[in-house]
């Protein structure tokens, strides 16, 4: 018996979004943001290696999506290593199977005075937010390319586009990376790779617990925001999910916002 039209439209659909057979590294993904993505690719099918400094974490992390039903693979490196990275990279290639899906989330804040910031602390900022993307983005297309085929998930912020006192050096970086993204977009789109940025709002995470409870930058926020609330981390998911899936598959060196309307008012 032939099956009903409608059920096939919804199949096809369905697979579109169907990241099973794929392996996807996240970086910094011990929490947080990075964990919440890690846990969306999962639960649409991929196996996900987590990485990021301290094994501990990782494994603590990966105790949590082995609970959901996810295949989790661990490759704890510094993502600000050049050398670490190449060595760690290859490791997961040689070891567990071809990287699919790269997310570059790794990520820090540092909040004081421009005219107060420290040298130091600029490139620590730029070695984590911004180095590590090309590091890490680097060693993993050399094998995508030869490969044709591979989807990078850089992840930006709406500082990428906008400012806020004490943070420009942080604003600096993320907006490196969307335009990092264009340029990976550039040179690799034509031997079949997709290049996009994912762009979060404010979500409430354990980094950002703090301003989650003081309640004059909550309001700030809430009114600044036309969702008017702090963003949930689970609904970065389908965003990152869409990036990483065949239904991008034409959608190149693009930052995706996810911030409830922030970066489109005044």
């Amino acid at each position: 018996m032939r099956e009903p039209a409608g059920e096939t439209m919804q199949t096809n659909m369905t697979r579109l979004f169907d990241l099973t057979g794929r392996r996807a590294l996240v970086t910094g993904s011990g929490q947080g943001i990075g964990l919440a993505l890690a846990s969306g690719l999962g639960g649409a099918g991929a196996t996900v290696v987590l990485n990021g400094r301290h094994a501990d974490k990782l494994e603590r992390a990966a105790q949590t999506l082995r609970a959901q039903g996810i295949a989790v693979e661990l490759a704890p490196f510094d993502v600000t290593d050049q050398a670490a990275v190449a060595a760690g990279i290859a490791r997961i290639e040689a070891d567990h199977g071809p990287i699919d899906i790269l997310v570059n989330n790794a990520g820090l804040q540092r909040r004081a005075p421009l005219e107060d910031f420290p040298a130091e602390t600029w490139r620590e900022l730029m070695r984590t937010n911004l180095d590590a993307v090309f590091f890490v983005g680097q060693a993993v297309a050399r094998y995508m390319l030869p490969r044709k085929r591979g989807k990078i998930i850089n992840v930006c912020s709406v500082q990428s586009e906008l400012g806020r006192p004490s943070i420009a050096p942080y604003a600096a970086s993320k907006g490196a990376v969307k335009m990092l993204t264009k340029g990976m977009c550039a040179d690799w789109a034509p031997s079949g790779l997709q290049v996009n940025g994912l762009g979060p709002g404010y979500f409430a995470t354990e980094l950002t617990q703090a301003l989650v409870d003081d309640p004059d930058f909550t309001a700030w926020l809430c009114k600044r925001t036309p969702a008017g609330r702090w963003g949930k981390v689970e609904e970065l998911m389908g965003a990152a999910i869409f990036l990483a899936s065949a239904a991008s598959d034409f959608v190149n060196g693009q930052v995706l916002y996810v911030d409830g309307g922030m970066t489109s008012v005044v």
